[in-house]
């Protein structure tokens, strides 16, 4: 089959995202089962800047209209680290700046227009390559009119909207539709309107063929009012369409025994590098290496919906332990500033980094003893995925596809390999951390719950033999309609 994924976010980016991770992973391994597949994403300043990128111009431009402007969009092509073929559209009137959505914790007020003239660029490419697309493949709200786009001006392409991040909906004031140059028709309870306001998610939903989550606990929370964001409705009558797959892990990036960032590798049989990567952490962060209390860690997103606001209430508690915690990841400024106040109020226990560093959030997986998942919203459990690849076990709450992930530990029948909290409470977190704390007290316990997480496999293979099932299905039919 012939396949174009569309997404705001992939390869070469690097930083920290599942989407990014998923872009890479996903494409290679339905490459590696037959199937020609490329990823069309917009030609950042970030790319452009990467030395390690090497794109070339296809010498093809384009003008696109955003309501009454016409933009050019240049098409160039490159390559994955993995060989994937990648499709960059080149705006820089758009694209040429230093964030993806933002910056400083504010969006930038033309994201409509940049990522409307994203998607009307991304069918123009589907409709000149050759092959022609079968699938073409969505990834979150700023490419969700390209199903809109398809229906309008039936074109031949059937659509996949996978949702990563329900909670972000692209959602935008009513004059914006405009920018769209879609029928009026379109803008109606049917159609892109929500309460008032122009929304891509709901867009996608309603005129995708098929809609995923990245979990099928998650596409459960998704259904009710507390997980639905608002588009529970508009999701439980498109619930026809929705399928979960559990999104997997890349083990050629994120494996201890083969990751060359660390300073030591290691596996489930022989754990001494570990120990190695412990200690490199701590001194390169300037962290106390004694007393031997765990290590704790977190490589995310500081924002609310993974969970600050319950763990900044335990940060003080935690840190008078015999501890030391590391968190890597930028997001809201309020908690961003919190947390930088914290480590110097608790220098040698407290390391906190705001920009990423992918061999820095390498480290951390190794030499961490627990990572911290405090997650209100946590889709797919990308992250606990690779906590336990790394024999660190996870404090986390119970949310999306942490369920599918992690299996608390329960010492009477001597099962599971982590600390699962299912209240959204900072007591109840509280009470899970110090359940994992004492069990790391008793180190040979600590070390079979280590290597009985470490055994765990969430490869990609499973995920993208369901994704093909998915895409022939919608193939068959198209072509079963056709005749």
């Amino acid at each position: 089959m012939k396949i174009l994924m569309v997404s705001p976010e992939g390869p070469p980016l690097s930083r920290a995202g599942a989407i990014v991770d998923v872009l890479d992973a996903l494409p290679r391994e339905l490459r590696t089962r037959g199937h020609e597949v490329s990823v069309a994403l917009p030609f950042y300043r970030a790319i452009r800047e990467d030395s390690r990128f090497k794109e070339r111009d296809t010498g093809v431009t384009l003008d696109v209209r955003v309501g009454d402007k016409t933009y050019i969009a240049e098409y160039l092509e490159g390559r994955s680290a993995s060989g994937v073929q990648l499709f960059l559209v080149r705006c820089d009137e758009f694209f040429d700046r230093d964030g993806i959505y933002g910056e400083h914790g504010e969006l930038y007020e033309d994201n409509a227009a940049r990522f409307i003239f994203f998607s009307k660029a991304a069918v123009e490419l589907a409709r000149r390559l050759t092959p022609t697309p079968q699938i073409l493949h969505l990834h979150d709200w700023p490419p969700a009119l390209v199903p809109v786009f398809v229906h309008g001006h039936r074109l031949p392409f059937s659509t996949v909207l996978t949702i990563h991040r329900l909670a972000e909906q692209g959602s935008f004031w009513g004059l914006d539709f405009s920018l769209t140059n879609l029928h009026e028709r379109f803008f109606t309870l049917r159609g892109v309107e929500f309460f008032g306001r122009m929304n891509f998610l709901k867009a996608g939903i309603l005129f995708a063929d098929k809609i995923t989550t990245v979990s099928e606990s998650y596409k459960r929370e998704i259904l009710t009012p507390e997980g639905g964001c608002g588009l529970e409705g508009v999701l439980r009558e498109n619930a026809h369409k929705l399928v979960g797959i559990l999104h997997g892990a890349d083990y050629t990036r994120w494996n201890p025994e083969t990751d060359r960032l660390l300073p030591a590798n290691y596996n489930i049989e022989s754990l001494e590098g570990k120990q190695i990567c412990r200690d490199a952490l701590l001194a390169e962060l300037q962290l106390a290496p004694t007393p031997q209390g765990p290590v704790y860690g977190m490589v995310t997103r500081v924002v609310e919906e993974k969970g600050f606001e319950i763990l900044m209430p335990a940060l003080d508690r935690l840190l008078s332990d015999d501890v030391r915690l590391i968190i890597l990841g930028e997001g809201d400024p309020a908690y961003e500033t919190a947390l930088a106040v914290a480590a110097r109020k608790f220098a040698g226990k407290f390391a906190y980094q705001r920009n990423y560093d992918a061999r820095l959030a390498h480290l951390i997986e190794a030499g961490m003893d627990i990572s911290l998942i405090p997650s209100r919203i946590e889709p797919a459990g990308l992250s606990a995925m690779y906590n336990l690849k790394y024999g660190a076990l996870p404090v986390a709450r119970a949310a999306g596809g942490i369920h599918e992930i992690i299996e608390d530990y329960d010492p009477t029948v001597d099962r599971g390999y982590g600390f699962l909290c299912y209240e959204y409470s900072t007591e109840a977190f509280w009470d899970s951390i110090k359940r994992a704390r004492e069990v790391f007290r008793n180190q040979e316990l600590w070390t079979v719950l280590v290597r009985r997480a470490m055994s765990r496999d969430f490869s990609w293979e499973t995920a993208a033999q369901r994704y093909e099932q998915l895409y022939a299905k919608l193939v068959g039919a198209s072509e079963k309609a056709a005749a």
